[in-house]
Formats: structure tokens, sequence, C-alpha cells
């Protein structure tokens, strides 16, 4: 028998290829429900239960845990993403500009601002700009300050998003409208930018759920017993009742946002991925 037909021969012993994979799923099952049970059989259930589930602080929390901390937390979260949006608007059209200066600036910002802590930008907000404009007040108190931090660093990166979709738009959209006698200005605002927002809609959801989370910061700023977010809120009764049942409270008002925001973003991804076939 030749080489080629020992080659051809279908193999007696040893496992398929789909048999291995099947075997290293399972091994890979095995290991996990082993950690668990680890995990549960050396935890200190008790300790765990009177630090982070006491119901009598549970109940203490609410209603305000809900009316306050987590009003304040979307209402900064959302002024934050729309101030954001709008000069990731501005900045992503500078970086497209021909004008070489527009270009420029928009670089500089993306990377001075993308490449900071979002922490830094709360500092200079409620420290460096006060310092530098004496007796100037940022309309809107607390309010308004959170939502030039966090738009300032959510700008940043819904510019480059933003752009990425300009670009994904077929060139020959621009060129059909500009041969229907549209300007270049119309085109973009009626015809391209539209088209783009509908490619980005999932990452800019997705720099929703970040800032949802980054508005803890805002604790930095120096915020009123009315002004509190989650964050601020939980560590005040923990420190208050020494005990973390608040924080984790809190932490779980979190997920109730971004969770449900996390599945929008996956399907706005599968139905655009269905769009793209």
């Amino acid at each position: 028998m030749s080489r080629a037909d020992a080659q051809l021969q279908p193999r007696k012993s040893g496992l398929t290829r789909r048999q291995k994979r099947a075997l290293s799923r399972g091994a890979q099952y095995v290991v996990f429900v082993a950690v668990v049970i680890a995990f549960a059989v050396t935890a200190d259930w008790g300790r765990l239960k009177n630090q982070f589930a006491q119901w009598d602080l549970v109940k203490q929390m609410f209603p305000d845990v809900i009316t306050l901390a987590l009003k304040n937390t979307v209402l900064y979260t959302m002024s934050g993403f729309v101030f954001g949006l709008v000069l990731g608007m501005v900045i992503a059209l500078m970086r497209l500009s021909p004008v070489g200066p527009y270009r420029w600036l928009a670089g500089i910002y993306i990377e001075i601002f993308r490449g900071l802590p979002a922490l830094l930008i709360f500092v200079f907000v409620g420290v460096a700009v006060p310092l530098a404009f004496p007796g100037t007040q940022i309309p809107g108190g607390t309010y308004g300050k959170v939502a030039l931090a966090l738009g300032l660093v959510s700008a940043a990166y819904m510019a480059e998003t933003i752009r990425a979709g300009i670009q994904a738009v077929p060139k020959g959209q621009m060129e059909a409208a500009r041969s229907l006698g549209f300007s270049h200005v119309r085109a973009m605002v009626s015809i391209v930018i539209p088209q783009a927002f509908r490619i980005v809609i999932p990452p800019l959801t997705n720099e929703l759920v970040l800032l949802f989370k980054d508005s803890s910061l805002v604790l930095f700023l120096g915020v009123t017993l009315e002004e509190r977010e989650l964050t601020k809120f939980g560590r005040d009764l923990a420190s208050q009742t020494a005990n973390s049942t608040p924080i984790l409270v809190a932490g779980l008002c979190y997920l109730l946002v971004t969770v449900p925001l996390g599945f929008v973003v996956r399907r706005l991804e599968a139905k655009a991925g269905e769009a793209t076939k």
C-alpha cells in the first residue's frame, strides 16, 4: 500500500475532532463546578450575611435609594451623555474637515481626553475651573459640573465612534446626493449622518453604560445630601452603620439599569448584523 493510500484510510483509533472538543468542554464544566463547590464550602456565609445582607438596613434605604440616589445617577448620566454626544459630533466633523487646523485641534482633544482618567477631569472641573475663572459659575450647579465633566470625557470616545460611522457610509451616498443638487452640508445632515447613526447606535449605547458607572465620580465635586448619587449614598450609609449592606444595594441598583442596557446593546448589534447581510 502506498503512502497516499494509507493517508486516505480512515483512522481506526483515537478521538475525532468533535469528540476532542466535547471532552474539552466537559473538562471546563467540571473545573467550573469544582471551583463553585469549593467556594460554597469554604466561604463563611454567616459573616458574609452579617456584613452584606442586613435586611433592616435594606429597608432603611428605601425609598430614598430610588427616588433620590438612582434618580440623580440617571440625571447625571443623561446630562453628560447629551453634552458629550453634541460635542462628540462637532469633534468628529472637525476630524473629517479638509481644514487642517480643525483636524489638528480635534486630534489633540481626542488624545488628551481619551488618555486622562475621568477622575482628573472631575477634579479639573471642580477645582481648576473656579481657580482659573474666579466668580464664574457653571450653569446648573452640580448637575452642570457633572454634565461638563462626563461630557468632556465621553465626547472623545463618541467623536471617534461617530467619525468611524460617517466613514462607513458608502461614498456613493454623498455622490448621489450631490448629483441631485444637495449642498455638501445638506447632504451630510440629511443623508450621511442619519445612516452613520444607525451604524453607531450599539457602541453609543455601550458608552451610555460606561457613563452610568462613571457618574459615581461626582462625589469628588462635593455634593449636598440632596445631590448624592448611588455610590455616595451607599458609602455614607455604610459609614454610619459600619456595614457594607448599603454598598451592595447600591451596586444592585446599578445593575437595574446596566443589565437592561446591555441587553439593548446586544439586540441592536444583532439587528445591525442582520441589516448588513
